[in-house]
């Protein structure tokens, strides 16, 4: 087992892979389905055990990783590379209509892995493709982001946005808090509890400390 498998194991064995897969089962159907048209062809990238690629609806669906373990739970229509997210020389030129990735960026080891990212990223997206980037924010999560091992790289909402900005992207949505930090935690997770959740973005500024970001490619 390699290192990364095993971190994974680990941290989805305290949080439960069945609890994450129902978790993202509300969060795609009421509400990322409202920002991936059915029709697109679909990138997740650092896709885990297939929380949102296997729950979402696409045309097509890819996904790359590189624990060796995610295509085990990855769903028959989704597509899988085992690779590094800065070498996506696999997939098409301009064909991906949205690409997306969750608690991924703060992996990186510093800023010049994720700006070669962020390019690599962008010359997969078509012109007009969008980006949909969830991740802690560093002003709300200063003090539990340390608590994961392999968190290196702090981010906010303010700037990703310029980092992303700097890679040729344009930041169309910005919600500096939209979920909770993590559901490695007693918290409910009840899917009604989910829904009533999104349906109240008061709450958010209570208990958020994820940014949501969607970014798109000129077209």
């Amino acid at each position: 087992m390699s290192d990364l498998s095993a971190l994974y194991d680990l941290r989805f064995t305290q949080t439960g892979v069945s609890k994450r897969q129902a978790v993202w089962r509300q969060l795609c159907q009421h509400f990322f389905s409202k920002l991936v048209p059915a029709d697109s062809a679909i990138l997740d990238v650092a896709c885990g055990y297939g929380e949102f690629i296997n729950n979402i609806v696409a045309r097509k669906k890819f996904a790359v990783d590189l624990n060796e373990d995610s295509p085990k739970h990855l769903n028959p229509d989704v597509t899988f590379f085992h690779t590094q997210a800065t070498d996506l020389s696999m997939l098409p030129r301009d064909e991906i209509d949205i690409a997306f990735t969750s608690n991924f960026l703060e992996h990186f080891r510093d800023k010049q892995n994720l700006d070669v990212f962020l390019r690599e990223l962008y010359s997969v997206l078509k012109p007009g493709g969008k980006f949909i980037i969830l991740g802690p924010n560093i002003r709300y999560a200063y003090r539990e982001y340390w608590d994961y091992y392999d968190h290196y790289l702090p981010l906010s909402d303010i700037s990703l946005v310029e980092a992303l900005a700097l890679a040729g992207f344009k930041a169309d949505k910005v919600i500096d808090r939209f979920l909770p930090f993590t559901m490695n935690n007693g918290a409910p997770t009840a899917d009604f509890i989910i829904r009533a959740y999104l349906k109240m973005p008061f709450a958010w500024k209570w208990f958020g400390k994820q940014f949501l970001v969607v970014a798109s490619k000129p077209k």
